[in-house]
């Protein structure tokens, strides 16, 4: 590898798999879907999801349960996790003009505006919330992680729709390259399980349809897959330089060593027929990290279980890297968090790095014999993982692969 490697020293995650690294690495090790019938979403078309379990806003104080939406709130849980793992407290910096926050959401705070809609068409504009813009703008998880954690240097909030969260990580290992800052703290958080947003990918025909069995209904790679399941959560990670990790005596977790970015300059919402962006992207990726597609041992895919992508996708993997990459999609457990997806699966890529474990695709069980790849699924495979991608594709066409190594 002749890539700039950034040391991720921290990781907090808050999915439907649980609130917090080890419950979540212990569902997705054991492939145990998460997809339920939603009561937000009941009498839609599309009435169920994958929600976070048990979540309470009031962890982070009273403010935070009336004043940030459920995107925010997602936020900043996962990033004081990642923080503690890192070994810092919050606003205890050396120099906070040095620590940059970059978190990315597709959606933002959708509940909320939609809440305050309703409320503007059945009461008027005199009872609108003025907490509206603070609580639904799509850089307030990012401002909000900055107020709390008192970090004063750049704090950026990238919007690239499903690769949102996986933008921020790889902008994040610019900043700590190019000496921007000394620590960013990156991510993604989404929460949009709303009637709007259900019923807009519902009119799309992106949604999986099986709703008499929503726990079996994320189900990528398999040749029965319809659709995706909403998601919701937040991935967030501790990132420095290798040298800053080592002379403050922390270990890196894992190291982000290669990142690409591109468009496919072709449709709004269906993937090149040859995914020539995300054949970019991850050449991209490559030739920063200083390696071949054989140097790569896993792959985290974006693996939506919608039959386009699912095709595309492991016809890009097939080509580039060989029959030697290992490929699962976590969203068989997780559903499809939109734009904290990239996020938590590159927080799922470094894990895999790290403990030598590849979670198996949830619900496959009948694998689309077009998916020349080979595919994890029925149970975890445990071995050494030097180098882990994780892709990203979203709405658009805009496409970001993160290369992590050990």
């Amino acid at each position: 590898m002749t890539g700039f490697a950034a040391a991720i020293t921290g990781i907090g995650l808050v999915t439907p798999a649980g609130v917090g690294v080890p419950d979540n690495w212990e569902r997705v090790v054991a492939g145990r879907a998460t997809a339920a019938h939603a009561p937000e979403l009941a009498g839609l078309p599309v009435p169920m999801a994958c929600q976070v379990p048990g979540f309470d806003a009031a962890r982070s104080g009273p403010r935070a349960a009336v004043q940030w939406d459920r995107y925010t709130q997602f936020a900043v849980v996962a990033a004081f996790e990642a923080l503690a793992q890192a070994g810092f407290t919050a606003g205890e910096w050396p120099d906070s003009a040095r620590v940059a926050v970059v978190v990315g959401s597709g959606a933002g705070g959708t509940a909320t505006l939609e809440a305050q809609h309703a409320v503007l068409l059945a009461e008027g504009p005199g009872e609108v919330s003025p907490m509206t813009l603070p609580m639904g703008l799509l850089n307030m998880a990012a401002g909000q992680v900055a107020i709390e954690l008192k970090a004063n240097g750049p704090c950026l909030a990238p919007c690239s729709a499903c690769a949102s969260g996986a933008s921020a990580i790889g902008m994040a290992r610019d900043m700590l390259r190019t000496g921007a800052a000394d620590i960013v703290v990156a991510g993604g958080a989404e929460a949009p399980v709303t009637p709007l947003y259900a019923s807009a990918f519902a009119r799309m025909r992106a949604l999986s349809r099986r709703v008499d069995d929503p726990e079996t209904a994320s189900r990528p790679f398999d040749v029965d897959r319809d659709g995706f399941v909403l998601g919701e959560g937040a991935g967030m990670f501790v990132m420095e330089s290798v040298e800053h990790a080592r002379s403050r005596g922390a270990q890196p977790i894992a190291k982000v060593v290669g990142y690409g970015a591109s468009a496919d300059a072709h449709h709004v919402t269906s993937p090149h027929p040859e995914g020539l962006g995300a054949r970019l992207a991850v050449r991209a990726a490559l030739a920063d990290a200083g390696l071949t597609g054989a140097d790569v041992a896993y792959v985290n895919a974006h693996g939506t279980s919608t039959p386009r992508n699912d095709a595309v996708e492991s016809a890009v993997i097939r080509d580039l890297l060989g029959a030697g990459a290992a490929v699962s999609s976590t969203k068989g457990v997780t559903g499809h968090p939109l734009g904290a997806a990239g996020a938590i699966e590159a927080a799922f890529t470094a894990l895999t790095v790290q403990r030598g474990v590849i979670p198996p695709t949830a619900n496959l069980t009948t694998p689309d014999p077009a998916m020349e790849v080979d595919l994890v699924y029925k149970e975890a495979r445990h071995g050494r993982v030097e180098v882990g991608l994780s892709n990203s594709f979203g709405f658009g066409g805009q496409n970001t692969a993160l290369l992590i190594a050990a």
